[in-house]
């Protein structure tokens, strides 16, 4: 299993489409929006085939990491836990110090593992409640 960064998002977007969209129910024209040109894409291989993706985001000392998903067949891997940690060191060489990221809330115990503390009120997003949260890189 290898993670990259890459700038073709047709394998990032086949699988948000089938995690968020079909899986999940999540509005297509709420999964698309501006900010993919602007992100670091993610990528997790086995092979050829595609197992997971996150989109990263550094603005100065904060980083930010969403979009994380992974195929159902990867599940259970640990290949989320390895996309956070490479998402939280990819950041943190862009000189990042704080990370966070919008969890689902049935999730929150997986990032709570990762270092993660959750802030703010729980929150619709795409009719998911999600809660924030952060950890120090």
């Amino acid at each position: 299993m290898i993670i990259l960064e890459t700038t073709d998002l047709t394998a990032p977007h086949a699988l948000r489409r089938a995690v968020f969209i079909e899986e999940q129910g999540v509005p297509e024209a709420e999964e698309w929006d501006d900010r993919d040109g602007e992100a670091v894409h993610l990528l997790a291989l086995e092979g050829e085939t595609a197992l997971g993706t996150a989109r990263l985001f550094a603005t100065g000392a904060l980083g930010k990491i969403g979009r994380v998903c992974v195929a159902k067949s990867a599940r259970g891997t640990g290949l989320g836990r390895a996309l956070i940690l490479e998402g939280c060191a990819r950041l943190k060489a862009r000189g990042c110090t704080r990370v966070q990221l919008s969890a689902q809330v049935q999730a929150t115990g997986f990032y709570e593992g990762l270092g993660f503390t959750a802030f703010g009120p729980v929150y619709d997003d795409a009719g998911i409640p999600h809660r924030d949260m952060e950890r120090a890189l």
